[in-house]
């Protein structure tokens, strides 16, 4: 599916790096995946992993030493790193398996301590660049060396769309006001913010430098009195830069935060875990620090969430009709049925564009939990057994994530056992009610459970937390079982989303947006996605009357909901897809 002339290549590169190592006395040069601010996706110009390996998953990191290459990725692309990967020459290490060695623990055991380390600082987040230097306190680091730029020969350019500003009846609060906050927050004088998304948010400005993601890149040093703005000027018009300056907010050059920041002698506040090495050297006095903006960004505020409400009907609207279609229609494979929901999603109103990369897998493509449709892969829809769609949308009222898995024919009891199980874990969080104080990692198993009990499980999370237009994965909130350890706090957006996956059968996922409300020292969750679930796969006799109740009432809201914008036929369509299971 993947090998070929895209393998050869792949090792003329890994040959070509080895020889600019071997020139630059380098024994071990890492590539990870970042641009300069750690983002989870990044612009054309930062795929530097990607052109090295062939692997384009979103998440992955590569080293390669004078006599190995290696590749480093989580459970979600297992299955498509291994075809990506194939004759490559590049070893897939599966990163969470057992006995599988990290990053810093794999180069601890190939290097000896006198050999050097490469990497380019300014994409080496400091969580990462800490952990190597502490596994490998002796080895030297060259960290300001960016072999792969001269290999790749014609790389793209640094990303130049311009931003523009977020109208306070979108967002509920103004920039100055989000400033006033951040600044009782702040514990020195100084605070420097290098995350995308918590600078669009701080100052309702979203830009187009990431694809699927609103942000631009730029740095932002909040002081008590005005603030920052390290961008590219061209990016910023001159009506914006008044209106930035009306608030205190003034425009730096992109790159004169490092010489800015050398110069600096007071203490500055920051997260060195998503600050980069480069920047991270440069600074004499570092105050380390969460980012104030993390949480008061997860938390919606009442405007947000009335606007994420409209949001989901319009792409409530869009996914059922483009389910109707899908159901209706012959020929369509799984690229042209991406297109087709997207032209739908266009029709909404206030639509902006995808929040990510649409999946829409047909049959056994479905196992492979990221997979996109490209070319040589695309199929036509399956008439039998399971199509997972997992897609989202931009609105200038917010941002959308949900999972379908339907059918257009026959299922298996395999398959629908499978897929009720993960109907019921879908039902167990979004009819959760706990005591406050409680995290994502306290509530997993509720999802995972049904799935459990037939020996059943999957490989990525639970649930993620979501931005309002900006990152469709927003931390801190999220549901898996390690490492959610915030609590959840009224107004939190997270998916919903667990699944099953065998290997050359099917995946199935189920994936709501579910919003957190307090009410007298509990939790529970508002479920903001209105899509049917398929009527057809599921075993009534396998949920409990808990989830039977909580199935036929959201089925109810759809049908509510969504029917009124729908034309005959796709409501009475809609009504029998929501009837109440008895």
């Amino acid at each position: 599916m993947y090998g070929g002339l895209r393998t050869e290549k792949t090792m003329d590169k890994i040959g070509e790096l080895r020889k600019l190592m071997k020139k630059n006395n380098i024994d071990a040069y890492i590539i990870l995946t970042d641009d300069f601010h750690g983002s989870e996706y990044v612009g054309e110009y930062f795929k530097a992993r990607e052109f090295m390996s062939g692997f384009d998953g979103s998440a992955g990191s590569m080293v390669v030493t004078e006599n190995d290459a290696g590749l480093w990725t989580d459970g979600r692309y297992f299955l498509q790193a291994e075809k990506q990967l194939e004759g490559s020459g590049i070893r897939l290490f599966r990163e969470g398996e057992q006995g599988v060695l990290s990053i810093p623990d794999y180069l601890k055991r190939v290097l000896d301590s006198h050999m050097t380390i490469g990497y380019d600082g300014r994409t080496v987040n400091g969580r990462f660049g800490m952990k190597l230097r502490q596994a490998l306190p002796d080895n030297p680091v060259c960290d300001s060396c960016d072999l792969v730029d001269e290999i790749w020969k014609d790389r793209p350019g640094m990303p130049k769309e311009p931003v523009w500003l977020l109208d306070e009846k979108y967002t509920g609060m103004s920039r100055r006001e989000k400033l006033a906050r951040i600044r009782e927050k702040m514990q020195t004088d100084l605070h420097l913010v290098t995350t995308l998304d918590d600078i669009a948010w701080i100052l309702n400005m979203r830009g187009g430098d990431i694809e699927y993601n609103p942000t631009a890149l730029s740095y932002l040093l909040i002081k008590r009195c005005e603030a920052l703005l390290y961008i590219e000027p061209d990016k910023v018009s001159e009506e914006i830069e008044k209106e930035l300056a009306r608030d205190g907010v003034y425009i730096r050059r992109y790159d004169d935060i490092y010489t800015d920041m050398e110069k600096t002698e007071e203490p500055v506040m920051l997260d060195k875990n998503c600050c980069n090495m480069a920047l991270l050297s440069v600074i004499g006095s570092i105050h380390q620090a969460g980012l104030p903006s993390s949480i008061m960004k997860a938390c919606k505020n009442e405007t947000e969430v009335r606007n994420e409400r409209e949001a989901h009907i319009k792409d409530g609207l869009a996914l059922t009709r483009f389910i109707y279609r899908i159901k209706h229609s012959e020929g369509e494979t799984e690229m042209s049925a991406a297109a087709l929901l997207e032209s739908l999603r266009c029709e909404g109103g206030d639509y902006l564009g995808q929040s990510f990369a649409p999946i829409i897998a047909s049959g056994d493509h479905g196992a492979i939990v990221h997979y996109e449709a490209v070319p040589e892969t695309d199929r036509l829809l399956a008439d039998d057994g399971f199509i997972l769609m997992d897609t989202g949308g931009h609105y200038l009222q917010g941002t959308t994530d949900v999972t379908r898995t339907i059918t257009r024919g026959m299922l298996t009891e395999e398959e629908k056992r499978c897929y009720t199980a993960v109907l019921a874990g879908n039902l167990n969080i979004a009819s959760a009610r706990f005591k406050k104080g409680c995290s994502g990692s306290n509530i997993d198993y509720l999802a995972r459970s049904p799935l459990w009990e037939m020996d059943l499980d999957y490989r990525h999370g639970t649930g993620h937390g979501v931005g309002y237009l900006l990152n469709v994965h927003e931390g801190p909130n999220a549901i898996r079982l390690k490492n959610a350890d915030t609590p959840f706090e009224e107004g939190m957006i997270t998916s919903d989303e667990p699944g099953v996956y065998l290997e050359g059968k099917f995946g199935i996922r189920l994936e709501n947006l579910i919003c957190a409300h307090e009410d007298n020292g509990f939790v529970s969750f508002e479920t903001l996605t209105l899509v049917p679930f398929e009527r057809a796969a599921v075993i009534p006799e396998m949920l409990t009357e808990k989830q039977k109740k909580a199935l036929n009432e959201y089925h109810e809201k759809v049908y509510k909901t969504i029917s009124p914008h729908l034309e005959q036929e796709e409501a009475e369509w809609l009504y029998a897809e929501t009837r109440p299971f008895k």
